[in-house]
């Protein structure tokens, strides 16, 4: 499956799904294609950002410490 986002000729703009680039060109070619909005059938895909997924951010270390101690012997400011 890939998403487009997609505009027609009056300037609305949304988004759908197509099973592959091919079947866009498809449906796009025989007018199969209609903006939600207003109907028409003049349907363009609009320069897309690509979707890159980027590494998961690193937790943050416990303040606990800071902030008066911590009794959890598994917490690691503990380790220290």
């Amino acid at each position: 499956m890939i998403k487009y986002t997609l505009q027609c000729n009056d300037g609305h703009v949304f988004e759908d799904w197509f099973a592959s680039s091919s079947k866009f060109d498809e449906l796009s070619a025989n007018h199969e294609l209609s903006c939600p909005q207003c109907g028409s059938t003049e349907i363009t895909k609009t320069i897309m950002a690509p979707n890159v997924a980027s590494a998961p951010a690193a937790a943050p270390a416990p303040s606990c410490a800071a902030a008066g101690g911590c009794s959890n012997m598994g917490c690691p400011a503990m380790q220290g």
